[in-house]
């Protein structure tokens, strides 16, 4: 074996994929884990623990899967990590933990997040829970959104002996695992629910169906349900548009919408009365996992794709992974090209794109040069459905409902480095108080403010 390099991991051929709603990744084996797991080198100030946001000890969970003692490795994780299965598949480790792998310096990063996959789904397969029997503190935190946040703070919460109540605006909890990511990145049954069960079983219970600001009002929870503390991780789940002429045309969809109706209405399984109109030409505008994400959810419902994204290859926010993904399986890029106007027919429906070309200038803000148009490149590109997959923004209903939440332009909630907002007792974190960003992130923020409320809570 040529340590160098990393155990492959067996997928799916495209060709096969492309055609339906399995999961392409198909993991490591028993005896392929424990191979990949023996290229480690144990570092003893291990940078991987650094650039893992929620700081699981990946040394040693990894040397317990040498051992095969997949039981360790599985507690070890559990310290740190409320849902390693989706973690281990959805994480953009490669600019994580694994980004500072010393192995990678001379070679090829060791597998972590495929390894946090294997111990999550092995354990998950044996029947094997983590445990935690923390001493009771008899107080009540409520947490609003069941997403990655919330339930990584219930979750820290619960082991830390807190009664807690989610209270989630879906009738399924999962939050954007559920509606946003698809079945053939990361499966609904085989992973997600048993891994909000494992929350359920550290005592979380779960109510679906609130719409906390609409059906019942945060001061109710804080003044009259007795809870002594809130944790808001209701996410971001508002869709951004370009406001060019064209988008209120029949066939266009927020990625948000396009995606909801597949992942949680099932709209891609013939036995579920929930459709979705794809069209057979579909142009998908933007370049992050959620453009990946819609784009090759089209292609698997039949249609041809075309990705159309502002910057070069270089500037595409998705992972490489995904990327790398869409391309096998037959989605076209059009990268350096701009939408600035949606053509439709005269029954109002979408029958194309108008397209200019674009060229990066000097870099902008962010650090990336920024897109400049080539007047006279404009051109046509027909399609019958376009999905406008641009970001995110929180849903403003809680803070405006509740006074004495301050928020930022695009209706964040603003919080301090502990999470706490600028009412005594409200926390707030993931994309809620940061705008759309990745599940670990959230799962992070959940953590720094399980924290929070446990000091809060404790004077």
């Amino acid at each position: 074996m040529d340590v160098m390099k990393k155990i492959p991991v067996r997928e799916q051929d495209p060709k096969i994929r492309s055609a339906n709603f399995e999961e392409v990744c198909m993991g490591y084996s028993e005896d392929e884990a424990v191979a990949e797991a023996g290229r480690c080198l144990n570092c003893k100030n291990a940078g991987c623990m650094g650039g893992c946001p929620v700081k699981i000890n990946i040394p040693a969970f990894i040397h317990a899967i040498t051992e095969r003692d997949f039981e360790k490795a599985a507690d070890i994780i559990s310290e740190a990590s409320t849902l390693p299965a989706v973690c281990g598949r959805v994480c953009p480790q490669e600019t994580q933990c694994e980004g500072v792998c010393v192995r990678g310096i001379k070679g090829e990063a060791v597998s972590i997040g495929k390894l946090e996959r294997f111990v999550a789904d092995w354990a998950r397969e044996h029947g094997y829970v983590p445990t935690a029997k923390p001493e009771k503190k008899n107080k009540k935190v409520a947490v609003i959104g069941a997403g990655p946040s919330g339930l990584a703070c219930a979750g820290d919460l619960a082991k830390a002996g807190y009664d807690v109540k989610i209270f989630e605006a879906l009738h399924e909890a999962g939050g954007v695992l559920m509606y946003g990511i698809p079945e053939f990145r990361l499966p609904k049954e085989k992973v997600v629910r048993p891994e909000i069960e494992n929350v359920r079983k550290l005592g979380v219970e779960i109510e679906t169906d609130v719409i906390v600001g609409k059906t019942i009002q945060l001061d109710t929870l804080l003044n009259e349900e007795g809870f002594d503390a809130v944790y808001i991780g209701s996410g971001a789940g508002l869709p951004m548009f370009m406001g060019i002429p064209g988008e209120t045309a029949n066939g266009v969809f927020s990625a948000n919408e396009f995606l909801t109706r597949s992942n949680l209405m099932k709209a891609y399984r013939e036995d579920y009365d929930t459709p979705i109109r794809c069209g057979s030409k579909v142009c998908v505008v933007g370049g992050g996992n959620v453009a990946m994400d819609a784009a090759r959810t089209a292609l698997r419902l039949g249609a041809e794709v075309n990705i159309v994204y502002r910057r070069s290859e270089a500037e595409l926010p998705a992972r490489a992974e995904e990327v790398h993904h869409a391309k096998e399986e037959g989605v076209i890029f059009n990268l350096l090209q701009n939408p600035v106007e949606i053509l439709q027919n005269e029954d109002g429906w979408v029958r194309g794109l108008r397209i200019i070309k674009m060229e990066l200038g000097e870099p902008d803000a962010s650090g990336r040069r920024r897109p400049v148009e080539i007047k006279g490149s404009e051109y046509e590109i027909e399609c019958d459905t376009v999905i406008m997959a641009l970001g995110t923004s929180p849903n403003p209903m809680i803070a405006r409902s509740t006074g004495g939440l301050e928020t930022g332009k695009r209706g964040t909630i603003n919080v301090d480095e502990k999470c706490m907002t600028s009412r005594r007792g409200v926390f707030c974190g993931g994309d809620a108080a940061t705008g759309a960003a990745t599940v670990i992130l959230a799962m992070e923020a959940g953590r720094t403010a399980a924290r929070s409320i446990d000091e809060y809570l404790s004077k």
